[in-house]
Protein backbone atom coordinates (compact mmCIF):
# COMPACT_ATOMS: atom_id res chain seq x y z
CA UNK A 1 0.00 0.00 0.00
CA UNK A 2 1.33 3.42 -0.86
CA UNK A 3 0.73 6.61 0.81
CA UNK A 4 -0.06 9.78 -1.02
CA UNK A 5 2.46 11.62 0.87
CA UNK A 6 5.62 12.84 -1.71
CA UNK A 7 9.04 12.18 -0.03
CA UNK A 8 12.47 13.86 -0.66
CA UNK A 9 13.46 10.47 -2.68
CA UNK A 10 13.12 11.93 -6.06
CA UNK A 11 9.57 12.69 -6.40
CA UNK A 12 8.46 8.43 -5.39
CA UNK A 13 5.80 7.74 -3.37
CA UNK A 14 6.63 6.74 -0.06
CA UNK A 15 5.33 3.55 1.30
CA UNK A 16 3.05 3.25 4.63
CA UNK A 17 6.10 1.65 6.82
CA UNK A 18 8.49 4.33 5.51
CA UNK A 19 5.93 6.86 6.36
CA UNK A 20 5.44 5.27 9.83
CA UNK A 21 9.27 5.24 10.47
CA UNK A 22 9.78 8.66 10.04
CA UNK A 23 7.29 9.32 12.00
CA UNK A 24 8.18 7.20 14.60
CA UNK A 25 12.20 8.60 14.31
CA UNK A 26 10.66 12.63 14.79
CA UNK A 27 9.06 11.89 17.55
CA UNK A 28 12.12 10.00 19.05
CA UNK A 29 14.54 12.48 18.30
CA UNK A 30 12.02 15.26 19.86
CA UNK A 31 11.30 13.43 23.00
CA UNK A 32 13.59 11.05 23.64
CA UNK A 33 13.77 7.45 23.88
CA UNK A 34 12.31 7.54 27.73
CA UNK A 35 9.02 8.87 26.03
CA UNK A 36 8.20 5.36 24.65
CA UNK A 37 8.87 3.72 28.22
CA UNK A 38 6.95 6.60 29.92
CA UNK A 39 3.64 5.78 27.61
CA UNK A 40 3.96 2.11 27.64
CA UNK A 41 4.12 2.18 31.39
CA UNK A 42 0.60 4.28 31.46
CA UNK A 43 -0.46 2.41 29.29
CA UNK A 44 -0.10 -0.90 30.82
CA UNK A 45 -1.35 0.63 34.09
CA UNK A 46 -4.65 1.80 32.00
CA UNK A 47 -5.20 -1.81 30.83
CA UNK A 48 -4.53 -3.30 33.84
CA UNK A 49 -6.94 -1.34 35.46
CA UNK A 50 -9.46 -1.33 32.54
CA UNK A 51 -9.04 -5.46 32.55
CA UNK A 52 -7.73 -6.68 35.68
CA UNK A 53 -4.17 -8.34 36.15
CA UNK A 54 -5.50 -11.26 34.68
CA UNK A 55 -5.86 -10.54 31.29
CA UNK A 56 -2.02 -10.25 31.21
CA UNK A 57 -1.94 -13.95 32.11
CA UNK A 58 -4.04 -14.60 29.85
CA UNK A 59 -2.69 -12.76 26.91
CA UNK A 60 0.90 -14.44 28.23
CA UNK A 61 -0.60 -18.23 28.15
CA UNK A 62 -1.41 -17.37 24.94
CA UNK A 63 1.52 -16.48 23.56
CA UNK A 64 3.13 -19.35 25.20
CA UNK A 65 0.72 -21.63 23.61
CA UNK A 66 1.41 -19.77 20.15
CA UNK A 67 5.10 -20.18 21.06
CA UNK A 68 4.79 -23.81 21.93
CA UNK A 69 2.75 -24.85 18.86
CA UNK A 70 4.93 -22.86 16.63
CA UNK A 71 8.37 -23.66 17.83
CA UNK A 72 7.46 -27.08 20.18
CA UNK A 73 8.37 -27.90 23.71
CA UNK A 74 11.78 -28.52 23.42
CA UNK A 75 12.40 -24.79 22.75
CA UNK A 76 11.29 -24.15 25.98
CA UNK A 77 13.82 -26.41 27.17
CA UNK A 78 16.44 -25.07 25.12
CA UNK A 79 16.03 -21.33 26.45
CA UNK A 80 14.95 -22.82 29.85
CA UNK A 81 18.67 -24.54 29.82
CA UNK A 82 20.05 -21.60 28.46
CA UNK A 83 18.50 -18.82 30.90
CA UNK A 84 20.00 -21.78 33.78
CA UNK A 85 23.86 -21.15 32.09
CA UNK A 86 23.63 -17.42 32.23
CA UNK A 87 22.35 -17.27 35.78
CA UNK A 88 25.18 -20.11 36.90
CA UNK A 89 27.65 -17.69 35.05
CA UNK A 90 26.54 -14.76 36.75
CA UNK A 91 26.46 -15.88 40.05
CA UNK A 92 30.09 -17.56 39.79
CA UNK A 93 31.13 -13.87 37.95
CA UNK A 94 30.13 -11.97 41.29
CA UNK A 95 31.53 -14.43 43.64
CA UNK A 96 35.27 -13.69 41.77
CA UNK A 97 34.23 -9.91 41.92
CA UNK A 98 34.01 -10.09 45.78
CA UNK A 99 37.36 -12.17 46.57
Amino acid sequence: MMAKKRGNDAGRDMTVREAGKRGGDAVRAKYGPTFYEEIGRKGGKSTKQRHGPQFFESIGQKGGNAVKDKYGQTFYEEIGHKGGQKVKQLIEEAKRATR
